[in-house]
């Protein structure tokens, strides 16, 4: 986001706002262990937990299974795309 205040005229936009955003938007989650998640945002934490609900499992780009809700631990995300 373009803000002529900041030195190079972007402002910082903190994750956790992104994640707020993305709340009930489709995302994808990629986890330690090339393990990938696509599904619908359902919540979050400040330690960037994820509540996942229709969400696909990924296996090197394979769908293995799909869960009704899903939760992942922060410290296991590698990115979040949304």
């Amino acid at each position: 986001m373009f803000h002529p205040a900041h030195k190079d005229g972007f402002s910082m936009i903190k994750p956790l706002t992104v994640l707020n955003n993305a709340m009930g938007s489709r995302v994808i989650v990629e986890l330690r262990g090339r393990l990938e998640y696509r599904g619908v945002l359902d919540g979050f934490d400040p330690h960037m937990n994820l509540v996942l609900k229709g969400a696909e499992e990924l296996h090197d780009g394979e769908k293995v299974r799909t869960h009704e809700t899903t939760v992942l631990r922060g410290d296991s995300v590698i990115y979040i795309s949304t």
